[in-house]
């Protein structure tokens, strides 16, 4: 068991066969469980994810709120619980970490407020702690909220939208963030017996109940994404990712078109996805990662390793997730001899300038996602990953399955 607080991560041949576990989606579990919660029914969720986001939020939703409970550094979590303490007219104090007390929650408290959520802020306007003390309908159906920001604003608010008197208009105002997850958000609803309608920047909930029915959780796909990484900086790999679907409601089931031009080729099988490394034989055009934000920590980290110059686009939202991803993909690609620079506005271009530092030090910044998208680089030559047990956020078992595919991950005290 990896329990120090770093670990040197190396491969020692390149060469990657076999099958890997991937955890399940926690955007499908934590959408599952607030479901669930809002229902009134019990039913089985089969495939919950060991993410410590989704076993944070049945705690939550599966005890009695005491006077002050804590979201901890759950984004989903913090957006989510605010949405069904307000729905649901609890009153206590909602909290998180130092950092998820700098993370702006203004544009849903506003949207709540408007629909007759009693909410105060206990320190700064916009931002975490709440003071919720319950619920008196405002009378309205029809909200206007920004899109661009972050699309679990706009789907915590759908989840709670059957339950209010006169259901809920949602106008999205401006461009939408990932869109996929909010589609995601309205195909769950749907599975539990509520219907919407989602037209040009328009969504329409109707007063409905959720029905009660068994779901399964698909493996989570912005954890393959790490996978995609080794086998596209591998010498050689053939590799099994189990139970992923050709029809994901996960946004990031985008990866198959986006990894390819990498030289992953993605096979798709009964038992899930089956990934071949291939030779780079494409050009890397500009990505945009507006509909799947998560996924830009791991392509820009892959291209520093596979030495190729790669335009990103999309990356308004990682200002404001669990640190300031850019600024942190800034600081660490440079140990790899690459960088990561603003060519016009909103446009990033990963740039090598440099030789890699010898065993780069990678800082993690409470990240999961920084730990795991640069540890594959340990293919191209050993380095260290920082702060290791972050990962314990969304694939606890990131090291172990590190371990079983050949990698020697190391403790460092």
């Amino acid at each position: 068991m990896i329990s120090a607080a770093a670990v040197r991560v190396s491969h020692p041949t390149g060469v990657l066969r076999g099958r890997v576990t991937l955890p399940a989606s926690k955007s499908e579990a934590n959408r599952a469980l607030i479901i669930r919660a809002l229902s009134g029914k019990d039913f089985p969720i089969h495939n919950l994810s060991d993410a410590n986001d989704t076993q944070l939020l049945n705690r939550l939703l599966s005890t009695p709120a005491g006077e002050e409970v804590s979201a901890e550094d759950a984004g989903t979590v913090m957006r989510f619980i605010t949405a069904y303490y307000a729905a649901t007219g609890q009153q206590l104090t909602l909290t998180g970490t130092p950092r998820m007390c700098q993370r702006p929650i203004g544009v849903l408290v506003d949207a709540l407020r408007k629909l007759g959520a009693q909410i105060e802020y206990v320190g700064e306007e916009g931002y975490p702690p709440l003071q919720m003390k319950g619920f008196d309908f405002s009378g309205t159906n029809q909200l206007t909220v920004r899109s661009d920001i972050s699309s679990q604003y706009i789907s915590a608010l759908l989840m709670i939208a059957p339950l209010l008197p006169q259901g809920l208009e949602l106008t999205l105002e401006g461009k939408i963030s990932s869109e996929p997850y909010i589609r995601m958000t309205l195909a769950q609803m749907a599975y539990f017996g509520v219907q919407a309608t989602f037209e040009g920047q328009k969504i329409s909930v109707a007063k409905q109940e959720y029905q009660a029915r068994e779901y399964t959780v698909e493996s989570d796909w912005s954890a393959a994404s790490y996978w995609y990484s080794i086998a596209a900086l591998a010498r050689e790999a053939e590799l099994l990712l189990p139970a992923l679907r050709k029809d994901s409601l996960q946004g990031d089931s985008v990866l198959p078109t986006l990894m390819a031009p990498f030289g992953v080729q993605t096979v798709f099988t009964p038992e899930g996805v089956q990934l071949t490394k291939q030779p780079i034989t494409q050009p890397l055009a500009r990505i945009d990662f507006f509909a799947c934000p998560d996924l830009a920590q791991t392509v820009a980290a892959l291209a520093a390793g596979l030495e190729v110059e790669v335009e990103m686009t999309g990356l308004e939202s990682l200002r404001i997730k669990e640190t300031d991803r850019i600024a942190a993909l800034q600081a660490e690609l440079v140990k790899l001899g690459a960088e990561l620079r603003e060519t016009e506005p909103a446009v990033f271009k990963v740039f090598l300038v440099n030789q890699p530092q010898n065993e780069a030090s990678i800082h993690t910044y409470e990240d999961h996602r920084m730990a795991m998208a640069f540890a594959p680089l340990g293919l191209k030559q050993p380095l260290v990953v920082e702060e290791h047990r972050v990962v314990r956020k969304s694939y606890p078992k990131y090291w172990e399955e590190l371990q079983k595919a050949g990698f020697a991950v190391d403790e460092i005290q």
